[in-house]
């Protein structure tokens, strides 16, 4: 069960991450004003916050979400030894920490798993005057690697997750020992890719009036979705909270439109050329990451390495855990073994 760390990101804002580390030290980790808490369990409520309320998608057990009682444990017998090399993931725009939980569960290997919640997203501070800016979210993620000690990191991205990690990796690579890209262009999108997502925000029947709606409608009836795809309402369901008059997102989707700004209109061909660490590219067969810009991202990038995953969309470690670790460990093992 993943455990809750309470962090500080940039400029103050209150950061939540979730350590996956699977065994008797993976979690309990509470040093350096770091507060460690158990994710309630699927169904408990969460005391005194209105959040993230986790969905089962397919074959998925308990995820994060916001709340948990403080647990303070005492350092385990092994807590002495060197310590596991530290693994960051990163999320896309509108997703969350939890949306990485199979697909972590399946790593084995003996690293340090932890996913954070990004500003503006999941148990994360969403401050009303942001700044939701490029340099703003990767700065959040380095706090995040100092302050829990994770350094020399390797960071996990999924979409604009893998842009901040890269963008960090450029930055600090003091930080940084590996780099795994998921589905993530370095192309601009341009202003006719931002005039879309805001139509497809107002189009939303929200607020919806029931998880199984928001089910249906991400899965199936949503004017972007070409055919029935279960795993894409459930993905959408596990960042739903509950008001008064239904069903709601628990970000705010001006803030996403904010966050997406900052980067759809320029190339990031520059800083990806700029990481030095070894970086691994994986798209999805039908992802958003076509399979000539991505051998393109491996040549640019100094040590740079090419993986696919069949039958696999943008959303290719949700849908596809089991194939994702396939694609994904090899290369972990490889970078993370002295």
């Amino acid at each position: 069960m993943a455990r809750r760390l309470d962090v500080t990101g940039a400029d103050g804002v209150r950061l939540t991450a979730w350590d996956h580390t699977p065994g008797p030290t993976g979690g309990g980790i509470t040093s350096g004003g770091i507060t460690g808490r158990s994710a309630p369990a699927q169904g408990a409520p969460a005391p005194g916050v209105a959040g993230i309320v986790p969905q089962p998608g397919p074959g998925r057990g308990a995820v994060p979400r916001p709340g948990g009682r403080p647990a303070p444990e005492p350092p385990a017998p092994d807590a002495l030894r060197a310590p596991a090399p530290g693994v960051l993931l990163l999320h896309g725009l509108m997703g969350h920490a939890g949306h990485w939980a199979r697909a972590a569960s399946r790593l084995t290997g003996g690293h340090r798993l932890v996913a954070l919640d990004q500003r503006g997203h999941g148990s994360s501070g969403k401050p009303a005057a942001g700044p939701f800016t490029r340099e703003a979210y990767v700065a959040d993620a380095a706090a995040v690697v100092e302050q829990l000690g994770l350094g020399p990191v390797t960071l996990i991205g999924h979409s604009m997750g893998a842009l901040t990690a890269w963008q960090l990796a450029a930055e600090r690579p003091d930080l940084v020992r590996a780099l795994v890209i998921c589905d993530m262009r370095a192309s601009a999108l341009g202003a006719a890719s931002q005039r879309a997502w805001q139509d497809w925000f107002r189009c939303w029947p929200a607020p919806f009036p029931s998880l199984e709606a928001v089910h249906r409608w991400f899965g199936d009836e949503d004017p972007w979705v070409e055919t029935p795809n279960p795993a894409r309402g459930a993905f959408f369901a596990e960042v739903m909270a509950e008001h008064a008059d239904g069903w709601r997102p628990v970000f705010d989707p001006e803030q996403m439109l904010t966050s997406r700004e900052t980067w759809v209109h320029d190339a990031h061909w520059d800083s990806l050329a700029q990481v030095r660490c070894p970086t691994l590219v994986v798209r999805g067969l039908d992802g958003e990451l076509g399979r000539a810009e991505a051998q393109e991202m491996v040549r640019v990038l100094p040590h740079g390495e090419y993986a696919e995953i069949p039958d696999a969309g943008h959303l290719l470690h949700y849908e596809h855990p089991d194939a994702w670790r396939e694609a994904v460990e090899p290369f972990l093992n490889g970078v993370l073994t002295p």
